[in-house]
């Protein structure tokens, strides 16, 4: 926890508050319902937390910016972000029931007005977003697929609205065909841990 607050000094003692029940909320959920891995979460703060929060490093939602997180297993990057920016507004979906039930045992716990998590697959989702944000639930293109028609067009933000992708490892065949729409992040340079050697965020503009 400390090593998030010396790379966002700006976080109010609310946000620390939330930040830091969240490590003893997800291992009591951890041991009910499995929804990270047993060896991951003694890294929870690195692995799943900081690394959502690299979300924040390259755009600060605005008021009233909606952002839809795909795919959220747990609640990841979406809680993370939504204890970050209280006045932009997260829904998150996935389609396994009993990880929701986690994300909304926890988002109650911590009074997360800006939250909304229900199980359901992205194709079903009539309402269109600013933002869609996801940690690699499949290869990009597929994931363009699935999301096609979700964004509105928009500029409220440093970021004109589009797509926030965490993934790590070698995507360059995945993002060639959208490489002129693209922009890419290298999250090791905000920080300093080994575990984010490999991590990008893929940015794309909704056209």
């Amino acid at each position: 926890m400390e090593r998030i607050v010396s790379y966002f000094p700006q976080l109010t003692s609310l946000q620390q508050e939330r930040l830091t029940l969240l490590g003893q909320l997800y291992r009591k959920w951890n041991d009910k319902i499995n929804v990270i891995s047993r060896k991951d979460i003694d890294a929870l703060y690195v692995h799943h937390v900081l690394h959502s929060l690299a979300i924040a490093k390259i755009i600060s939602f605005r008021p009233g910016t909606r952002v839809m997180d795909v795919g959220t297993g747990g609640g990841f990057p979406g809680i993370p972000l939504s204890i970050f920016f209280p006045e932009a507004e997260f829904y998150l979906i996935d389609s396994i029931a009993k990880k929701i039930k986690v994300v909304n045992e926890i988002a109650a716990a911590l009074e997360l007005q800006n939250v909304k998590a229900e199980q359901r697959r992205v194709e079903t989702v009539p309402e269109k977003f600013d933002f869609i944000v996801s940690r690699a639930v499949t290869a990009f293109p597929d994931f363009l697929k699935l999301i096609r028609n979700k964004i509105r067009p928009g500029k409220e933000n440093e970021l004109p609205n589009g797509v926030l992708y965490l993934k790590g490892g070698d995507f360059e065949e995945e993002i060639k065909p959208y490489r002129e729409r693209i922009r890419i992040y290298t999250i090791s340079d905000f920080f300093s841990e080994d575990f984010f050697e490999t991590k990008k965020i893929i940015y794309m503009q909704e056209k």
